[in-house]
């Protein structure tokens, strides 16, 4: 009688009431996949990247869609605002900026970058020095040290170099620290026949993949209180730099796949070594 009233028919109805209960089985399923990557993002991952994670497994859902799975079950990204910069142009004469933000680089080991942040571990402040290869934003080299000396930043040059096959005609680049202009710094590049480049003071713009890095480290993977111990903080976030940012984490610059893997798809398909 009320099918009749509202002009449904019988067999619509019926299809509909049997079909509810599978559709809620397939919606509790993918509400569970979101929530499990949420949390292995440490809720960092908001619906672009849900997207390209869920892409990667073999999922294809829209923005919207995950927005909405993610408001059934009140999970928000902690990603942080934008922030205001101070720009300043002043250039080392001895050292210019030559990559100039010419960021987009068209093969490996072309152009590595490389900076230096502090992290909280318990009683004291330690020092991570990171280098990336612009190709495709995959960090190649690492170090940690309760000191930011010179000596930091040139083991995560030293690990780079020997992870990408000891690479000549680098272009090297990085901020104005005091590390990187250090004689041993600069003798290590040379060592290395590698050309180096240095943004101009205060300018964070023209080093800003490697901000981006840091900001990604920061935000969405150490916690707010920092570590409670030097060796937590070693194994953390080296796990997150060579582990879950080259090989899980999607990269918006990748079209949203994971540096490393964009790396190897790329050198699958142009025969690249």
């Amino acid at each position: 009688m009320v099918c009749s009233a509202l002009g449904v028919g019988l067999s619509s109805y019926y299809e509909r009431r049997n079909r509810r209960p599978q559709i809620e089985a397939k919606r509790r399923l993918l509400r569970a996949r979101v929530k499990r990557l949420f949390v292995k993002s440490r809720s960092s991952a908001g619906t672009r990247t849900l997207v390209d994670m869920l892409k990667d497994e073999g999922i294809v859902m829209g923005r919207f869609k995950v927005g909405r799975l993610m408001k059934e079950q009140g999970l928000t990204s902690k990603q942080p605002g934008p922030h205001a910069y101070r720009v300043a142009n002043v250039e080392r004469p001895d050292i210019p900026n030559q990559l100039n933000r010419e960021f987009d680089v068209n093969k490996p080991n072309t152009v590595w970058c490389g900076d230096i942040t502090y992290i909280w571990t318990g009683s004291n402040w330690h020092y991570c020095a990171v280098v990336i290869d612009l190709y495709k934003r995959r960090v190649i080299g690492w170090s940690m040290s309760p000191r930011p000396d010179t000596e930091l930043a040139v083991r995560a040059l030293d690990m780079a170099y020997e992870m990408r096959g000891k690479p000549k005609g680098v272009l090297f680049h990085s901020d104005q620290g005091s590390q990187y202009g250090a004689r041993k710094y600069r003798q290590r590049l040379w060592r290395y026949q590698m050309t180096q480049s240095m943004s101009r003071r205060g300018n964070c713009w023209d080093n800003s993949p490697m901000e981006r890095v840091f900001r990604s480290l920061k935000s969405e993977w150490v916690p707010t209180t920092g570590y409670c111990s030097a060796v937590e903080a070693k194994r953390d976030v080296g796990y997150f730099l060579m582990n879950y940012y080259n090989w899980e984490r999607p990269h918006q610059f990748n079209d949203g796949l994971p540096p490393a893997k964009t790396e190897k798809l790329t050198k699958m398909v142009s025969g690249f070594c």
